[in-house]
């Protein structure tokens, strides 16, 4: 239990209706989870507005209610509290409500496009390898040391978030890495929470159906590091022309990394192949179980990150040429036929070709790379055709079917992509709506030696189809398939 004089420490309120010392049991800001004794947090979201149902969750035992507006009868039993922005009061809120867990413990965050997962991944094995306590939270799953805690949000929602971070401080974590979503930092998901640094991958096409314009992107990925306090990092990939504006107004110790630009932190890829990459990092000779160019700049930024953190050179080095990244990144299989499948959360236009163009780094020369490609429905549609055209672009076939369609006709998603596919592309390439069929397909089509990409779905063990998640396993019908 809490007072909700101590909850509401720092939070920005206009009128407060009734006692500070009232008890808090719980902070909930759905009203299908009020408890007798909870404070309900009333925020104004993209499809329900919490404000419709304050007379529901008082009715059901709310004690406290955070609004923006007041209804038009105020229950005296019920103390109100009138906020500019329920959302931001919420971060707020829910860390006080935890007693602010994130400031006993050192928090990483890392944003930006593609590698988010992967950098944070890694930076979890790493320092549970070097034998810390740490916390992870990411797409595919949420850590506490070891302990797997199911994810369904990149960055859970600031109640959950403050509630993992507790038990990671519970439990004696001295670490925590986690993703931090644009969405996230738009709904103020993060908010009140104390940062002990921040890394940036890159910036590329994404999520234009949320933030309807790059800039507006760009601006959700800056707001993080211009929050970040002068105690923590700030680590930005200097070889993306939008890291450097990432740095711009943070207060936070500035660091870069890259392959290509000068910066504090430098590798050069020696090696790249199936097997991993050999990389001259910091001067240093290291062979790493990784593949590809985008994974060199994720161990890069994984490196750069332990170093700030105070950790040896050489026992970061040592530990991170054992780990593997995270699952369906680049995730591969080899059939009896020397037929070699990979599936990959490739899910961007950028991601697809880093993916591909890695495939054409390392191929000998005369496999032919076939990828079956889809894209997810009811999100940024704009990236359909883009995905295609890059697809096509640097694959030998191309089989154009189903991701999660969710709510949207699958075959109207294809039309979308094939609308990016040239004239000269067209004969080589195929629309198959089912999922399955088009890997069946893929496998009959490729000969001994021939590389298939499975794009998209990655870690996922599901396709979210109307609204139902059914089981299917990208890698699953790989191994079905290479038996």
């Amino acid at each position: 239990m809490r007072y909700l004089s101590d909850i509401i420490e720092g939070v920005a309120f206009t009128e407060l209706q009734g006692s500070a010392d009232v008890e808090i049991s719980a902070i909930v800001f759905d009203s299908r989870k009020v408890v007798p004794g909870c404070m309900f947090v009333a925020v104004k979201g993209t499809a329900v507005d919490g404000h419709d149902y304050i007379d529901q969750a008082i009715n059901d035992g709310a004690a406290v209610v955070i609004c923006e507006e007041l209804p038009a009868h105020t229950a005296t039993e019920v103390d109100f509290l009138m906020v500019a922005d329920s959302a931001k009061a919420l971060g707020t809120i829910a860390a006080n409500f935890y007693e602010n867990p994130s400031s006993n413990l050192k928090l990483v965050g890392v944003t930006g496009t593609n590698g988010k997962t992967t950098i944070a991944t890694l930076l979890y094995k790493l320092f549970i390898d070097m034998g810390y306590k740490c916390g992870l939270l990411s797409t595919v799953e949420n850590q506490v040391n070891g302990r797997i805690i199911p994810s369904t949000h990149t960055t859970p929602d600031p109640v959950e978030l403050n509630k993992l971070l507790s038990s990671m401080v519970d439990e004696g974590c001295d670490y925590c890495f986690m993703e931090v979503s644009s969405h996230a930092v738009s709904q103020h998901r993060i908010e009140g929470l104390k940062f002990s640094g921040a890394i940036f991958s890159n910036l590329t096409h994404d999520h234009l159906d949320y933030h309807k314009t790059f800039d507006s992107y760009l601006k959700a990925k800056k707001a993080f590091f211009d929050k970040l306090p002068k105690s923590a990092f700030a680590l930005t990939n200097g070889d993306d022309k939008n890291g450097n504006v990432m740095l711009q107004n943070t207060a936070a110790h500035k660091k870069s990394y890259g392959l290509k630009s000068m910066a504090d932190y430098r590798a050069r890829i020696i090696e790249n192949q199936f097997g991993g990459l050999l990389l001259n990092i910091d001067n240093e000779e290291v062979w790493f179980k990784l593949v590809g160019t985008f994974n060199a700049y994720n161990l890069l930024a994984v490196y750069a990150t332990a170093l700030l953190l105070e950790q040896d050179k050489s026992k970061v080095l040592v530990s991170l040429s054992k780990l593997t990244g995270a699952e369906g990144r680049f995730e591969y299989l080899v059939a009896p036929n020397k037929v070699i499948g990979i599936v990959d959360y490739a899910h961007t236009p950028d991601a697809v070709q880093n993916v591909l163009s890695t495939i054409h780094d390392i191929r000998k020369g005369s496999e032919k790379v076939i990828t079956v490609i889809g894209c997810g429905g009811d999100r940024d549609k704009t990236k359909r055709p883009i995905m295609a055209k890059v697809a096509c672009e640097w694959s030998d076939k191309v089989i154009l079917t189903s991701d999660n369609p969710r709510t949207e006709d699958p075959g109207q998603i294809i039309k979308d992509m094939e609308a990016g596919v040239d004239p000269a592309f067209k004969r080589h390439t195929l629309s198959i709506a089912d999922r399955r069929e088009a890997i069946k397909t893929a496998f009959m089509l490729a000969q001994p030696g021939d590389i298939i990409l499975l794009a998209g779905k990655g870690h996922e063990k599901y396709q979210e189809i109307n609204g139902v998640k059914n089981h299917f396993d990208d890698m699953e019908e790989l191994k079905e398939l290479f038996k």
